[in-house]
């Protein structure tokens, strides 16, 4: 991904400049079959470093279930925490898949994905070993206890902050500037930090605001990918190798996640947002940060030696991730470390969460045309989070009176884990490579599944939230591609062609963790492990990542008129006028469904013909000169007696020609 070692610019290079520099590096990365030689440096970021951190300091969250479970509240953090995502991502078959495809594409990259997924594995050291092969069973622990207890605000604020934390940053080689990237800071000796002014523990704990504040997720929920930079033409470029990266502002890395920044620039960090209820848990009105959503209030006890609580903030973490539960629940059938049952909870707390994440709206249009409106109820992009294989999608059944399909729009085969893509609108983003990147990689330029190579946003048309601004998510690395959406916006209108005999619609916001091309992707491009064929047989085993239900909705159809453009119930010439601006290809082609007569997808001479045909005077029904030659002439209706002296005329004609021909 940068210049090979011992090349003396340790200078960025942009896409012209650098192409000679990264033709070099095919000789490397293709030829003899090698990742991208970068090293740990590459890789480095502010914040605790391996060997900061006294292992012996941090104890497994089993230790700490001693004092903060059996209390039989659903809100006890042991109970609700090990059942989530957090509990067990350093067990998750997906990670390990993609970490095997990112290493073998860039040396060392590993090392910077553990620090997330398994951040205990910098307290250990085990994380040098990018491919996470040392990992031990404490590793293994995920983001645990300890771990988010531990952490301190890099941005030291003088009577809020423990005066502790001053000394922790005071040792530390580098401190974070910026929010994300795991530049996460650890207090070494592993005093916990919590919240709550009145908590009195048996251990030391200092009380800590920062854990209250969306800025503490935002560490991990915000991901760029240091070794390729942004440039001053807003493209992306790989920097030079074995040098740590000169900007630590994420703005300036390319964007593999922008969860934080996605919720810094929306409503919700801009005085929270009113949700009726919708998320915050018991009593909930207006909600602002991570935790507001993630970690619902309910009564309960933190501590089974504590006092009740009436807002105690769950530790369930819920996410998207109700297949990735699933698929750890089958690897890890018969290791007593895993909690079935808190997996099960885990994942119905994932659906919930989805189930809140989004509204749906249906209308018909004139002309024979449902409008769809997907909203986006969170506080992020829809869908969020790590960019590969996440998807969203619309699906709408047209039924006729008896229930019979007539025709639908974003059809999913279970079977073949295929979904009709053309037909509907789906919500992701993609990445690629740049004609640059592909030929110092020896990959195909476009769109790729080898994430850590990205440096090209092929598409991001992913729902944006309340408060969006084109200007402010492009400058953050955020930026709505391939889609559009007005300064405000946070949902998205489509529009669905409506056959003549149907008398309702149904229609679903569908979800789905990874797709069948992404898990071929990891199963194929594997050549180190046997987590991508482990993957893909879990994926197998677990009805092929199906997905979920957002949101649903049906609506009763009427009666309508093809072409009926400004929905007067007839056609006339404003719709004329209107047919004729799709007909030349002028206008987008949802806003022409109306002029679709044949239900082909186009407006074009057919549907010009058909409506010729439907036209109903008592005006000459209208001409489309660029269809002359393919559509029939519309002839007026003629009085039978006119009609017959029309065919003497014609005969008398035809016989004086009879006549010349046989006196020649």
């Amino acid at each position: 991904m940068r210049a090979a070692d011992g090349w003396a610019s340790s200078r960025r290079f942009g896409p012209a400049a650098g192409i000679g520099m990264l033709l070099m590096l095919l000789h490397a990365a293709v030829v003899l079959a090698d990742p991208v030689p970068a090293t740990l440096r590459d890789f480095h970021v502010s914040g605790t470093q391996v060997g900061d951190a006294n292992p012996a300091s941090f104890q497994s969250p089993q230790v700490c279930s001693g004092c903060h479970s059996g209390t039989e509240t659903t809100a006890e953090p042991f109970a609700s925490w090990k059942g989530s995502l957090m509990a067990n991502a350093g067990r998750d078959p997906l990670f390990f898949a993609q970490l095997a495809t990112a290493n073998q594409d860039v040396a060392n990259v590993g090392y910077f994905c553990l620090r997330c997924h398994v951040p205990n594995a910098v307290v250990s050291g085990n994380a040098l070993v990018a491919d996470g092969s040392t990992l031990n069973a404490r590793d293994e622990d995920g983001v645990d206890c300890h771990f988010c207890h531990a952490m301190v605000n890099p941005d030291y604020q003088a009577g809020v902050s423990p005066p502790r934390d001053l000394e922790v940053l005071g040792a530390l080689e580098s401190i974070p500037a910026h929010t994300g990237n795991a530049m996460f800071v650890l207090d070494p000796d592993g005093v916990r930090r919590g919240p709550r002014t009145d908590a009195a523990p048996s251990h030391e704990l200092l009380v800590s605001p920062y854990h209250r504040s969306a800025s503490l997720c935002g560490t991990c929920h915000d991901v760029g990918n240091v070794a390729v930079s942004r440039q001053e033409d807003g493209s992306y470029a790989y920097n030079a190798l074995d040098t740590p990266v000169e900007n630590e502002d994420l703005a300036t890395h390319f964007p593999l996640e922008r969860t934080y920044t996605e919720w810094k620039l929306s409503s919700f960090a801009d005085g929270g947002v009113d949700m009726g209820g919708r998320f915050g848990g018991e009593g909930a009105g207006i909600v602002s940060s991570c935790q507001d959503c993630h970690m619902p209030v309910r009564a309960g006890l933190a501590c089974r030696f504590g006092p009740e609580r009436e807002d105690l903030r769950s530790h369930d973490f819920a996410g998207a991730s109700s297949w990735v539960l699933d698929i750890i629940g089958r690897y890890y059938a018969d290791d007593p470390a895993i909690d079935q049952d808190a997996l099960a909870v885990g994942m119905a707390a994932a659906n919930d969460m989805l189930a809140r994440a989004a509204s749906l709206e249906l209308q018909q249009d004139a002309g024979g045309v449902l409008r769809t409106r997907v909203i986006n109820e969170s506080g992020h992009k829809l869908p969020t989070g790590h960019i590969e294989g996440r998807r969203a999608w619309v699906e709408v059944r047209l039924l006729d009176s008896g229930g019979n399909l007539l025709r639908e729009y974003g059809h999913y085969d279970a079977g073949s884990a295929h979904l009709d893509e053309e037909s509907t609108t789906v919500y992701e983003m993609a990445v690629g490579l740049s004609a640059a990147a592909a030929a110092a990689t020896g990959n195909e330029a476009g769109r790729t599944t080898h994430m850590a190579l990205a440096d090209t946003i092929v598409k991001d048309s992913r729902i944006p939230p309340r408060g969006f601004n084109n200007a402010a998510f492009a400058a953050a690395g955020a930026p709505a591609v391939a889609h559009s959406y007005a300064d405000g916006e946070y949902w998205d209108d489509s529009q669905f062609w409506i056959p003549q005999a149907a008398a309702t619609a149904e229609v679903r916001v569908l979800y789905q963790t990874v797709t069948r091309h992404y898990i071929e992707a990891l199963r194929d491009g594997n050549q180190t492990n046997h987590w991508g064929d482990t993957l893909h047989d879990l994926w197998e085993q677990s009805g092929r990542a199906a997905p979920i239900t957002m949101a649903s909705a049906s609506i009763a159809l009427g009666s309508f008129v093809r072409g009926d453009f400004n929905g007067n119930g007839v056609l006339d010439e404003d719709d004329v006028a209107s047919f004729r601006v799709c007909l030349n290809n002028t206008a987008n082609a949802e806003q022409c469904r109306a002029g679709d007569f044949n239900g082909d997808g186009r407006v074009d001479c057919a549907d010009a013909q058909a409506l010729i045909a439907a036209w109903p005077g008592p005006a000459p029904a209208p001409e489309f000169t660029a269809c002359r030659g393919a559509v029939a002439v519309s002839i007026p209706a003629l009085h039978p007696t006119l009609l017959m002296l029309l065919g003497l005329l014609l005969a008398g004609m035809a016989l004086r020609q009879l006549k010349a021909t046989l006196k020649s």
